[in-house]
């Protein structure tokens, strides 16, 4: 059973110097390695990391071709500026091989946590000598996997999995009595922009799991301009998480007078503060008819947009 800490009652500073201790303690005199998404949790566990052991922190960006346009650059910059090195690795073909033909979310997800953790960094891991992996696992993601709701790509001892005999290392998980709220905290507290600890959350499989079906090269390029619409869009309303949607079923359009077959974009926007429950967003009609306009005319194919106004539960925050 993990104790949770929650945001009200958690000691920052405290907390750091357990958790700096506790990575010092794991970790030795070795080397370890973590995965930098850009995204509140892992910019939180990376500085972490780096204050507990600096240059013997490995810190990669595995660029697996689901990101949000300009995500490597942008990443590395901005962790530059807080002295720590980013070295990007390139793995799209090993994910995209990977999603080929599979349609169901849970063996998306599946597809994913084999490729990152056996495929991309069991050869990332092997070639640094590293013997730990410190990873950014919530305690929501936790719940989520374990009431079956869905399987998160980080979780494996609650469900019985060894790491060390699964991959060859042992995974560090520093985060994992907090909720997103706690780890903003946190992150503010090491030093994180704003930019950075207010950032929107965003899923560990990235874009992926904002494509319903087969993840396709193609199917993520439009999944991408649509994100770029809705983020900018969205980006003042102060809500907790905005998203688009890539629906698998292609919708009747018309365009210049003609039939248009095309594909279906769902927007969601929602207010939350810890993920486990949300309400979606009150946009006003401007404000929707605005990213409608925005999306048919700038994301090739789409013919249809729709505002998601389902609470969590029964929705979840991602569709997959």
């Amino acid at each position: 059973m993990i104790k949770e800490i929650t945001a009200q009652e958690l000691n920052t500073e405290n907390f750091i110097n357990d958790k700096v201790k506790e990575i010092r303690h794991m970790v030795g005199d070795g080397m370890a390695i973590n995965a930098l998404s850009g995204g509140v949790d892992s910019s939180t566990v990376t500085m972490l990391g780096h204050r507990a052991l600096g240059k013997r922190l490995k810190t990669v960006f595995i660029e697996n071709g689901l990101m949000r346009e300009g995500e490597p650059e942008q990443v590395v910059r901005l962790f530059q500026k807080l002295g720590v090195t980013v070295e990007v690795v390139d793995a799209n073909k090993e994910f995209f091989a990977a999603l080929k033909g599979i349609t169901d979310p849970e063996e998306k997800r599946e597809a994913i946590t084999q490729s990152f953790y056996k495929d991309v960094f069991g050869r990332i891991v092997k070639e640094s000598g590293a013997k730990h992996l410190i990873q950014g696992t919530i305690l929501t993601d936790i719940d989520e996997t374990v009431a079956g709701i869905k399987r998160q790509h980080n979780v494996f001892e609650q469900l019985g999995i060894d790491p060390k005999k699964a991959f060859g290392y042992r995974i560090i998980e520093p985060l994992i009595q907090l909720r997103k709220d706690g780890v903003r905290k946190v992150g503010k507290a090491l030093g994180l922009p704003a930019e950075l600890f207010e950032r929107i959350p965003f899923p560990g499989p990235a874009l992926s799991a904002r494509v319903i079906g087969e993840v396709t090269l193609e199917r993520i390029r439009t999944v991408r301009k649509a994100t770029g619409v809705v983020e900018r869009l969205l980006k003042d309303t102060g809500a907790f998480q905005y998203m688009a949607i890539l629906h698998e079923d292609r919708v009747t359009g018309m365009r210049d007078g003609k039939r248009d077959f095309g594909q279906q974009i769902e927007v969601r926007c929602w207010e939350s503060v810890d993920a486990r429950t949300a309400t979606p967003t009150q946009l006003s009609f401007e404000i929707l008819e605005k990213l409608a306009g925005e999306i048919i005319r700038d994301v090739p194919g789409i013919v249809s947009v729709t505002y998601n106004i389902t609470p969590k539960p029964p929705s979840t925050i991602e569709a997959v």
